[in-house]
Parts: C-alpha cells; sequence; structure tokens
C-alpha cells in the first residue's frame, strides 16, 4: 500500500468541504456592521473570560 495514500483522502475531503462552503456561502453581501457587531461580541466575550475572577460554583453560598 502507498505511505502517500492518505493524502488522496484528504484532498477529496478538502474539495467537498470547500464545495459545501461555496454552496452554503451567502449569495447577498452581508452589511458590514454584522462583522464588526461580530468581531465585538467576540472581543468581550474573551474580556469576560480572562478577567481572573475564579467562577463561582454552586456550592459557594
Amino acid at each position: 500500500m502507498d505511505p502517500d495514500l492518505y493524502l488522496y483522502v484528504e484532498r477529496a475531503r478538502a474539495r467537498e468541504l470547500r464545495a459545501e462552503a461555496a454552496r452554503l456561502r451567502p449569495t447577498t453581501r452581508s452589511h458590514p456592521w454584522r462583522a464588526r457587531l461580530g468581531w465585538a461580541l467576540v472581543e468581550t466575550g474573551l474580556r469576560l473570560v480572562h478577567t481572573g475572577t475564579p467562577p463561582r460554583h454552586a456550592t459557594d453560598h
């Protein structure tokens, strides 16, 4: 068996994933504010995660 046979399978899967992504891509251009809002929410979430405060457990009353 060819040791690089797995590469053939991976390339075929990559083609399938690219085709599916292209099919699911919206045909209309989304508004720029949606992307900015999305990244703002991601940044806010990351800041909340990295506050340094230990999580409060249900058993800590």
